[in-house]
């Protein structure tokens, strides 16, 4: 799409969010791009009055002088951008996707509105009837570590959402090696605070945060598992009392006879060459902290012989991993970039959003 010696342009819409601002942070060091354009939701007005994208973010200050302004798709074009970001909500993507992709935008969606393949799960998991079933047939699912030679074609990307991300990476492996029984994997998860945007939420606040499950048996998530782990699964999220990243612990029962050796082979056999899987020796787990700033995914388990019983273990960013950072190899797979260009290893600071 771009000549030789050609600069990406790139736009992103929801910048003003905590996913769309960490995806202009990486940007902002990517050699390969030029960033186009910000903007916020596209729920806001047209008539909306720009902001400074520093001012909403102090630590951008001397980084970038781009204003965020109101989305729309007249707007986004008009800096004629190759791809186009879509942190938004999944009705504002549901409308905006089609029209960017009419006009030859390759468009890398991290909402949920392109993730399941059928159109009627929408109404049930996402409370919006979905009007483009033939999208949803050539949006490609955006985990790398699965569907890397699809992306590499693809004009939309659906990018996995977080707490699916730190499940389907340690099940669909085992799945596909058939070391399970016929059994439910169960899933616990906590994700950080950001986890749930930037909107003001009584929950979130300070002084109310605290560990507690939620959203119990509805979770909207468990559906995109089940279709990407081929599996049935039964999640519960918790709200953890930290800012960001996400620890998830599966327990699953194994398919008589099978081993730990086995389990260790099926998982170093997916993941040996990729840059952002790391498979943890035997007695050492994963932990948010380790991960956090990082575009990583730790995997820890153990095998129970006795009972067939395999707990998993996986931490991961929420907002990298999770989110931004998903969103740029993505990007980087599709313009035939190294898929670590981009990103400041060996690991950022925790802090949100670092530039």
């Amino acid at each position: 799409m771009t000549s030789e010696g050609e600069a990406l342009v790139v736009s992103v819409v929801g910048a003003g969010g905590y996913s769309g601002a960490e995806l202009v942070g990486l940007l902002l060091r990517h050699p390969g791009v030029k960033i186009g354009g910000l903007f916020g939701s596209s729920q806001r007005t047209a008539t909306e009055s720009e902001r400074a994208f520093a001012a909403e973010f102090p630590h951008f200050r001397g980084s970038t002088d781009l204003p965020i302004r109101a989305a729309t798709v007249e707007a986004i074009l008009a800096d004629s951008p190759h791809v186009v970001f879509l942190a938004t909500p999944h009705e504002a993507s549901h409308d905006l996707a089609p029209q960017l992709l009419s006009e030859g935008v390759v468009v890398f969606d991290l909402s949920a509105a392109f993730r399941l393949t059928d159109p009627k799960s929408y109404p049930k998991h996402y409370a919006f009837t979905h009007h483009h079933a033939a999208l949803l047939k050539h949006a490609v699912y955006g985990l790398a570590e699965l569907n890397r030679s699809d992306i590499a074609q693809a004009q939309l990307v659906a990018v996995p959402g977080c707490y699916p991300t730190s499940v389907i990476l340690p099940i669909r492996p085992i799945v596909d090696a058939g070391l399970l029984a016929a059994h439910p994997i169960i899933v616990d998860s906590t994700s950080g605070v950001s986890g749930a945007g930037r909107s003001l939420s009584l929950r979130n606040l300070f002084c109310e945060v605290s560990q507690q499950p939620y959203g119990v048996l509805q979770h909207r998530h468990q559906p995109e598992m089940e279709q990407e782990c081929r599996v049935e699964v039964i999640f519960t999220p918790h709200l953890g009392p930290y800012p960001r990243g996400i620890l998830s612990t599966m327990h699953a029962t194994l398919a008589a006879g099978v081993t730990e050796a086995d389990v260790r082979a099926a998982l170093s056999s997916r993941f040996a060459a990729e840059p952002f899987v790391h498979v943890l020796p035997t007695g050492v787990w994963p932990s948010v902290g380790a991960v956090v700033g990082t575009n990583r995914c730790d995997i820890g388990f153990a095998v129970d012989a006795s009972r067939s019983h395999l707990i998993l273990c996986s931490a991961i960013d929420n907002l990298l991993k999770g989110a931004a950072g998903q969103a740029l190899q993505c990007m980087n797979i599709r313009f035939g970039f190294d898929e670590r260009s981009g990103f400041n290893l060996p690991g950022a600071q925790p802090q949100l959003t670092a530039p």
